[in-house]
């Protein structure tokens, strides 16, 4: 069954910056994790800074992305997801489908338990892993409105974030890690031997964002009731919140002055909605954490893992004797707001796409319930592969954003085609935009089969 045609309807008003701002601050702090806390200072602390530049070019690339996938939800109120299932049915599924995939994995938690194990002097991992799992659980289905629940995480989690980056600063970060900035602009263009492509692709997919989370920045600008958005009901727990059986498709606006007129300002603030949070946010951290783990373990002996963190974290109270255990503290809680905001995220493609294409009749499955019913999906299969010693090491994280690169190389085309032919012919992608997201296509398809072929070659 076809979707429904977009309804006509008139573009909402547009709102200053202080009320939109948000969407970027979640993408930001749910990136915080595996990227900037782990894969970015892990290839700092083994080749350097040289390869740092290729973080600042994946978050820029991931700006345009974004910025194409609000576009769409902006113009529309639907999520691209839903725009993608207009130019083939179970084009959102394939993306869903991945989603899951690429994050089902309880090593976020894991993450985090191990790392609170540093801070603490001791403790059981797993105890701690399926605690935090099941308080992501129980956050996410009880929350009225479940995006404020994912946003005030995600802020307090930045912002202790940057308070700490703040202090290394001036306290751990040594006169070598700035110069070593100045070989990140000589070698621009040069990638160290010895990264793999795996390596590259998902250090410059999870460099920011990364894979299904961009898409899901629809999902939250609307919840935030930017654009057509604010015509869509948001995601609220079917047990304290007024669930709405409805499923979320969208508008479109007659292009005439009034109508482009609040178009240019919801297009102007969203722009700078991202770069203010998403962008700055993101090169900060990912800069400063690499800066720090070249400060302390650059040329030691590291583990593979996320242990590398209780090497860093050691030099840090060599050097101030609370400050590294400071440094485990935060990477916890960092770790542990982006296991949520995954958890989220993934659950918000599946329902939304489940829901809005393939049962859009039913009064019984609501999008919040399928929403619910993955998050704990998600909860007890993390619980489950603890409970029988799952471990996940560094690699599996990169395995992890590696899917999130083939299917940024798969939105990138579809994002140009949507953009083109479901909007208005006034709010179409185009000129340099539209360059910049067939240059993520064809970069992303380049690493994707570089790292295909490395991967069956390893399985063969």
């Amino acid at each position: 069954m076809a979707l429904p045609p977009l309804r006509p309807a008139v573009l909402p008003d547009p709102q200053p910056l202080r009320k939109v701002l948000g969407p970027g601050v979640i993408a930001a702090g749910v990136g915080l994790a595996s990227g900037e806390f782990v894969i970015w200072p892990y290839i700092s602390a083994n080749v350097g800074l040289v390869f740092l530049w290729a973080a600042v070019v994946g978050v820029i690339a991931q700006y345009f992305l974004n910025m194409e996938i609000e576009r769409y939800t902006l113009a529309t109120g639907e999520t691209a997801l839903t725009g993608f299932s207009r130019l083939w049915r179970h084009w959102g599924l394939v993306f869903a489908l991945m989603a899951v995939l690429a994050n089902i994995w309880p090593g976020w938690a894991t993450s985090s338990a191990t790392v609170l194990t540093y801070a603490a002097g001791g403790g059981d991992v797993t105890v701690i892993a399926v605690v935090e799992l099941l308080v992501i659980g129980v956050a996410l289905t009880f929350s009225p409105v479940i995006y404020r629940t994912v946003e005030a995480t995600q802020f307090v989690k930045v912002g202790a974030v940057v308070v700490f980056l703040v202090v290394a600063l001036f306290l751990a970060v040594t006169g070598d890690a700035y110069r070593g900035l100045g070989e990140a602009v000589t070698h621009i263009g040069q990638v160290p031997a010895g990264l793999g492509a795996a390596l590259v692709l998902g250090a410059m997919a999870f460099a920011g964002a990364g894979g299904g989370q961009n898409l899901v920045q629809s999902n939250w600008i609307r919840d935030k009731n930017m654009g057509m958005g604010a015509r869509i009901p948001r995601l609220v727990s079917p047990v304290t919140g007024e669930d709405q059986a409805a499923p979320a498709t969208g508008y479109t606006f007659e292009p005439d002055e009034a109508n482009l007129a609040r178009w240019r300002a919801w297009w102007r603030v969203a722009n700078i909605e991202q770069l203010v949070s998403f962008v700055a946010i993101t090169v900060f951290t990912i800069f400063l954490m690499s800066m720090l783990a070249y400060s302390t373990v650059f040329g030691a002996e590291t583990a593979s893992d996320v242990t590398f963190l209780r090497t860093e974290g050691e030099a840090l109270n060599q050097r101030l004797s609370w400050f590294g255990t400071f440094f485990w503290a935060i990477g916890a809680f960092s770790l542990f707001a982006a296991s949520m905001g995954i958890c989220d995220y993934v659950a918000r493609m599946v329902a939304d796409n489940v829901k809005t294409v393939y049962l859009p009749g039913s009064a019984r499955w609501t999008e919040s319930r399928v929403y619910s019913l993955v998050v704990w999906f998600i909860v007890l299969f993390g619980i489950a592969m603890l409970t029988i010693g799952f471990d996940q090491p560094i690699t599996l994280l990169v395995i992890s954003a590696s899917v999130g690169g083939i299917m940024m190389f798969l939105y990138s085309a579809l994002l140009a085609r949507l953009n083109r032919k479901m909007l208005p012919e006034a709010v179409r992608i185009r000129g340099y935009r539209l360059v910049v997201v067939l240059v993520a296509f064809a970069f992303f398809g380049y690493f994707s089969v570089l790292t295909l072929i490395d991967q069956f070659g390893r399985l063969f």
